[in-house]
């Protein structure tokens, strides 16, 4: 359990507002490629923090307030990591013909109208989500299960699409099977759980969760040559949308 302490801290750190400053970003991304098969876990914690706030929210809060009061906070507590990755992504692939011209867009720290359009379309479908279960406790449930699906499905995509050039490529490089599997091995008491209490909605995430990554493997080798950041974080995002519109679904 010792020989996973540290390379879970480090996820979290890095999935978090506790990353280092900027100038120690270089030396810290040095460190995580043995952290990524925790990212899973680390996901589930921070789903776990947001979804105490949820729960607290509801006790004031008509659970749709409770809900806007949860993922201001998640977003707060991730430095809106992944729906910055969402707005970069869409406003490159909704404004560039060529993969250079994609590549330049997403790099641009202004978000367009496509970007801003599809973070409002991502957030909101979030929280329809969370709001269709209807219940602070099955809330609660989503929030933690998501979070570990949703970075699974980001490593997946490490590990399928190779990485383009750039601080995220020496990370993602070293995303193998060996690393996903023990990601899977980590993060399964988390999913069984969620199995066991919707069996039916994990089912509809694992199969939408598969069908994405085929299709967004083919989009981001067809479009930009391979992956980024921005494309990765986007896909932690459409994790979690997507696994909590399943479990709402069923």
């Amino acid at each position: 359990m010792r020989d996973w302490a540290q390379p879970a801290a480090l996820a979290l750190r890095f999935l978090s507002r506790l990353s280092p400053p900027g100038e120690e970003m270089a030396r810290f991304e040095r460190d995580l490629p043995r952290a990524l098969a925790c990212f899973p876990l680390a996901g589930a914690l921070l789903g776990a923090i947001t979804a105490l706030v949820l729960w607290a929210a509801a006790l004031v809060f008509p659970l749709y307030l409770a809900v806007l009061v949860a993922l201001a906070f998640d977003a707060w507590l991730t430095r809106g990591l992944h729906e910055d990755a969402v707005a970069d992504l869409v406003d490159g692939l909704g404004g560039g013909r060529t993969p250079e011209d994609v590549l330049r867009i997403m790099k641009d720290s202004q978000i367009g109208a496509f970007g801003a359009l599809a973070l409002a379309f991502a957030v909101a479908l979030r929280a329809a989500g969370l709001v269709a279960l209807e219940d602070p406790g099955r809330a609660v449930v989503a929030l933690v299960v998501a979070g570990a699906a949703s970075r699974l499905l980001m490593l997946a995509v490490m590990w399928r699409v190779p990485a383009l050039p750039g601080l995220g490529a020496r990370v993602a490089g070293a995303m193998d099977g060996r690393r996903f599997a023990q990601a899977v091995l980590l993060a399964a008491p988390v999913l069984l759980a969620g199995a066991w209490v919707a069996p039916g909605g994990m089912a509809l995430a694992l199969a939408a969760g598969l069908a994405f990554l085929a299709w967004y493997r083919a989009l981001l080798l067809r479009r930009l040559g391979g992956s980024n950041g921005d494309a990765m974080g986007a896909a932690a995002y459409a994790g979690l949308v997507g696994t909590t519109l399943a479990l709402a679904a069923w």
